[in-house]
C-alpha cells in the first residue's frame, strides 16, 4: 500500500494548551491513535487514564495507557473526540519517533485511504450497516 503520513494535532482539553502536533503514519491495520510514551508529559493530565494491553501484528501481547479524552485534528478532516494510546516506542535510526494513526479514528474523521493515490480522501457518511428505529 505504501507509507500515508498525515499532519495530526491532538490537544487535551483538560489541560489547556497542551498540544502535539506531528506527522503520523496510517495504519489501517491497528484501531488506537498511538503516541509515544514519551511524549505523554507534552499533553498535561488527563480525565481519565487506564492501563491496556494491545496485540501485534506479530501476535505479542504489549502494555500501554489509554488516555483521554482528546480532540484529534487531522490535517483537512473535522476534528473528533476519542483517546489516545501511550507505548513504549523506540525511536528510528534517525532518532524519531512514528506515531500511528488506527482506523478508529479515521472513521470517526470520515477519512479513507486512496492507495493509489497515497493519501486519505473525504468520506460523504459515516458507516452505519443496519438500522433498527424509524427513520427521520
Amino acid at each position: 500500500m505504501g507509507r500515508i503520513v498525515v499532519r495530526t494535532s491532538v490537544t487535551n482539553p483538560v489541560d489547556e494548551g497542551k498540544s502535539i502536533r506531528c506527522g503520523m503514519l496510517v495504519d489501517t491495520g491497528a484501531g488506537a491513535l498511538v503516541l509515544p510514551a514519551a511524549w505523554r508529559e507534552r499533553l498535561g493530565r488527563f480525565a481519565r487514564s487506564e492501563p491496556v494491553e494491545l496485540q501485534t501484528a506479530s501476535q505479542e501481547v504489549i502494555r500501554g495507557e489509554a488516555c483521554g479524552p482528546v480532540e484529534v485534528r487531522i490535517e483537512g478532516f473535522r476534528p473528533v473526540w476519542n483517546e489516545v494510546v501511550f507505548l513504549n516506542m523506540e525511536p528510528d535510526d534517525s532518532g524519531l519517533f512514528e506515531p500511528q494513526l488506527g482506523y478508529v479514528i479515521l472513521e470517526q474523521a470520515q477519512a479513507a485511504v486512496d492507495t493509489l493515490g497515497h493519501r486519505l480522501v473525504p468520506v460523504r457518511y459515516i458507516d452505519m450497516k443496519t438500522l433498527r428505529a424509524g427513520r427521520t
